[in-house]
């Protein structure tokens, strides 16, 4: 592709509002461009590199026995109430209604295909012998985010490739959900990007098990809690903090609390500075509504509950925040002054609540805390466990060595479903004795288009981006240095048309511009592979070739440059 042909719109100045490095060198390397918050325009050679994305995944797919096929986007309501993900995903889900002649139908905008696929599955698979089976497609998806941001990382509209496995028996889901991990691995090394596989929570999905795949940024919005010693990595929504059970220390002298006044200040920031205490010895009280249910939440004053491990921990299907009414009737205070003495709900406490000696906690009044609150003496949980985010310098469940947090984008995620969504939609199948079972059910997600900007944010330097081989929108940059000179143009175009007879991909810079202005656009779009006609070296029959990260050109005779660059390719596609 000749660059005058194509739409290849660059910019010198960083975006205002672009916070992030793949957002602005996405931006300014004319790979995307903002339609409103949450959605963007893919430009050619952004989407050259989505398409190359997504068929490294398709052969990924097809190899680990996938089949390919397309759903709807748009989706009708009632099989996400059937499932219960209408309320689970809340104003995430993009609902709306339509007329249909004197009807009024309700629809949905898939942010995944679960209710789709599962329906589908009820209709056509009957046996066991029809059994396992994978299948997977690769389409736009819709999610409301609240706070669109980071460019494409956040988006309401994105392109994902979403896989179900459908099976008899949980040897045959492990089976697939093995393969499709394998798979993962294989998509992610071949797509250049550095990648960390972590266990991790289902969430709104659902399901018995599941692994995200990370890949470290310091721009990452989710923290990965990592053990170096070991190997050990989860999410913070899963990692697990390596506390256990402790009994409270026994204080014999334990005095009776005191109440002290505290107006206005309902943050742990708030009282710790006015009381000149350390965040570590206040015990924070949250208060849920646990499947209707209040329930008090404990956790040490620095720490911040996991309500996945309060879910699981309360055996819960829902759990939401108590809304200030419910805070108030339950303690009688104002949001901020909850405390467990006195309670008369559910009492949850985190393991590290029962190690402080004497702590402060909210009064249960407003504008009021307690100070020296004894574990085990002036209250006592119902239930103790995990349920706070681990962090920086937690023992490794594993090993007991410290652990160590590190930003991460997630680029993929694999379910075990299990049987929620064919128990909800009725997919079952009959076994050799004509006995009915539900179908068991695997579920595996890659962001495309994520993928794209992980690599962006994570291979790049001062002057723009560094794209590794396999999925840059060019493999070559041929950059004649002056475009009116006959003898150039003439071994630019041969060098073109050679290098297209071999199978790369190029883009030629055949614009009427300086050599300093066409090299910043170059590092800017970060093409690999970089080969410069012209200048003194071509009087000599030389042309330079070089990697976009190396720092010198090898000088290369015009009638090797073809087979050079072919070598260099072939040699890096290798490794």
């Amino acid at each position: 592709m000749r660059w005058t042909q194509t739409f290849i719109p660059t910019l010198r100045e960083v975006p205002s509002d672009a916070e992030v490095p793949s957002h602005q060198l996405m931006l300014r390397a004319g790979l995307i461009r903002q339609l409103m918050a949450g959605a963007y325009t893919w430009l050619p050679l952004g989407w050259r590199a989505v398409r190359k994305t997504a068929q490294i995944i398709r052969e990924e797919m097809d190899r680990a026995g996938a089949i390919e096929l397309s759903m709807p986007a748009l989706q009708p309501l009632d099989l996400f109430e059937r499932t219960g993900r209408k309320d689970a995903f809340g104003d995430v889900l993009f609902q709306f209604e339509a007329r249909r002649g004197d009807r009024r139908l309700q629809f949905a905008l898939g942010p995944t295909h679960e209710e789709v696929i599962t329906d589908l599955i009820s209709r056509e698979i009957h046996s066991y012998r029809q059994l396992p089976l994978t299948l997977y497609q690769i389409q736009t998806k819709f999610r409301n985010e609240e706070r669109p941001r980071f460019g494409v990382l956040r988006t309401s509209e994105f392109l994902m490739k979403d896989a179900y496995s459908f099976s008899t028996s949980l040897e045959q889901l492990n089976d697939i959900y093995d393969a499709m991990y394998d798979a993962y691995c294989r998509v992610f090394d071949r797509c250049g990007l550095e990648y960390l596989p972590v266990e991790a929570e289902s969430g709104p999905i659902g399901g018995d098990a599941s692994h995200e795949f990370m890949a470290p940024a310091p721009n990452g919005e989710d923290f990965v809690v990592r053990c170096a010693a070991c190997g050990y990595a989860a999410n913070q929504e899963r990692a697990d903090t390596g506390r256990t059970a402790t009994a409270p220390a026994e204080n014999d002298a334990a005095t009776d609390p005191r109440v002290v006044d505290t107006p206005d200040a309902g943050s742990i920031e708030a009282v710790s500075s006015l009381l000149n205490a350390d965040p570590s010895q206040f015990i924070k009280t949250l208060i849920y509504e646990a499947d209707e249910e209040p329930v008090a939440v404990l956790v040490r004053g620095d720490h911040e509950a996991n309500e996945g491990k309060i879910r699981r921990i309360l055996n819960v299907s829902r759990l939401n925040l108590a809304d200030d009414a419910l805070v108030e009737r339950v303690t009688g205070a104002a949001v901020g002054f909850a405390g467990p003495v006195g309670l008369s709900c559910r009492i949850v406490a985190d393991f590290d609540v029962l190690t402080i000696p004497s702590a402060v906690t909210g009064a249960n009044r407003t504008d009021q805390h307690l100070t020296d609150v004894v574990p085990g003496v002036h209250f006592n949980p119902d239930l103790t466990g995990d349920v706070r985010n681990a962090v920086a310098d937690d023992p490794c469940p594993k090993c007991g060595q410290p652990l160590e947090t590190v930003h991460g984008i997630e680029v993929g995620h694999v379910f075990k479903l299990g049987t929620k969504y064919s128990e909800a939609l009725n997919a079952v199948y009959l076994d050799s004795a004509e006995k009915k079972h539900p179908i068991i059910m695997g579920c595996y997600g890659i962001g495309v288009t994520r993928v794209v900007a992980a690599v962006v944010e994570t291979c790049h330097d001062e002057n723009g981006i560094i794209w590794p081989d396999a999925i840059a929108p060019y493999t070559v940059h041929i950059i004649p240095l002056n475009v009116t000179d006959e003898s150039v143009m003439q071994t630019a175009e041969t060098l073109y048309d050679q290098l297209i007879r071999q199978g790369i991909d190029v883009l030629m810079d055949d614009r009427d511009q300086r050599p300093g202005f066409k090299f910043k656009d170059a590092d800017l779009i970060g093409l690999p592979y970089r080969l410069i006609v012209g200048g003194r070296g071509l009087k000599d029959g030389i042309v330079e070739f070089r990697h976009r990260s190396q720092p010198e050109a090898d000088r290369v005779p015009v009638a090797d440059a073809v087979s050079h660059a072919v070598s260099r390719i072939a040699a890096a596609a290798s490794r």
